[in-house]
């Protein structure tokens, strides 16, 4: 539903009725996970998925259904066949359906706004009840909870938990940052750019990132004591100048915590690198969780394709895959490697 908030919004305010399709259960090889949503607004306008292929239009009718007809219902679509109500051994998916306005959804807009200013908000969803007046209602707090379906005695309800999305924070204000930005934007990430220079670091060539005019280690330092740093957090330095580098560096490697550390640079600048960390204390074990050079061996030579090389290592990191690396600097370390960009 994040990814869609923008529209369901738009539609709750027109005071008109549109559709709204959640993913509530999955079984074997579903094509999208448990929470994704898809919304039909008044005038037939798809926005988000439950599903992809042959299953598409079934999904959509049935979406357009509780539009017009107001009506709340589960399906269950088989997978491969592409039935509703099938036994697909490949897979199945149970898909709740329900009106969307402001007299189906009241609670809405605290939703929106929870997910909006970066706070947890959990939705509790009737989807199945004995007693049928009772199936979409709605239930909102600030408790987490996993994302699922509970199975009560005489209900089922379907949770849909919103944590703040992860954040990455980009140390250098230059085109690789905004080619950054765009890329983790894609991947949910709130992204905040700092770097000391008042001349570089304008918000306005970083759209959707938040821009911080300050020293690197000091900021990350601010941060830290703050606790807003924690397994989640991605860090990258697009900026290597050792002077504001290395006192950042030398913070982000004592974090207890942190989701991914990645420093831009040729093999040149990585070498140097290593060799002033090593010479600042830290041992082999500590420089093994620095990801230097900074992305995936794509062949990366522009900003845009290194954003991306960059964007896959943070996935990669993040589900613990390990990818196609050209330099190893610790074997058993996970994804270290150059891309060999001359920057």
């Amino acid at each position: 539903m994040r990814d869609i908030i923008d529209d369901l919004l738009r539609v709750w305010h027109s005071g008109r009725t549109g559709g709204l399709a959640t993913i509530v259960r999955t079984m074997g090889a579903a094509p999208l996970p448990v929470g994704s949503a898809m919304l039909v607004d008044p005038d037939g306008g798809v926005y988000g998925a439950v599903t992809d292929g042959g299953l598409e239009e079934i999904a959509y009718e049935s979406v357009l259904q509780a539009a017009r007809t107001g009506r709340r219902a589960m399906h269950r679509y088989g997978v491969a066949t592409g039935a509703e109500g099938a036994v697909d051994r490949d897979g199945m998916m149970d898909v709740f359906t329900e009106p969307f306005s402001r007299r189906d959804f009241p609670e809405f807009p605290i939703i929106a706004g929870e997910i909006s200013a970066h706070r947890r908000i959990t939705l509790f969803t009737v989807v199945w009840n004995s007693d049928a007046d009772l199936i979409g209602q709605h239930l909102v707090t600030d408790k987490p909870h996993a994302t699922e379906l509970l199975a009560l005695p005489d209900s089922d309800v379907f949770v849909s938990s919103f944590a703040p999305p992860p954040r990455l924070i980009i140390f250098g204000a230059n085109s690789f940052a905004a080619a950054l930005t765009v890329q983790a934007a894609l991947l949910g990430y709130r992204v905040t750019i700092c770097d000391s220079r008042h001349t570089f670091a304008q918000p306005e060539k970083f759209p959707g990132a938040e821009v911080v005019v300050d020293w690197p280690h000091r900021y990350l330092n601010t941060l830290s004591s703050a606790g807003e740093i924690d397994g989640s957090t991605a860090i990258v330095v697009t900026s290597h100048d050792p002077k504001f580098e290395i006192p950042l560096l030398t913070v982000a490697l004592r974090l207890p915590e942190l989701g991914y550390l990645g420093a831009m640079g040729s093999r040149a600048v990585h070498t140097q690198r290593m060799e002033d960390l090593r010479a600042g204390g830290f041992n082999e074990a500590t420089l093994a969780r620095l990801y230097s050079p900074a992305g995936l061996d794509l062949g990366a030579r522009t900003a845009a394709e290194l954003a991306i090389a960059i964007a896959a290592e943070m996935i990669a990191a993040r589900t613990l895959q390990s990818g196609r690396h050209a330099l190893h600097t610790n074997p058993s370390a996970p994804l270290k490697k150059a891309v060999g960009l001359g920057i």
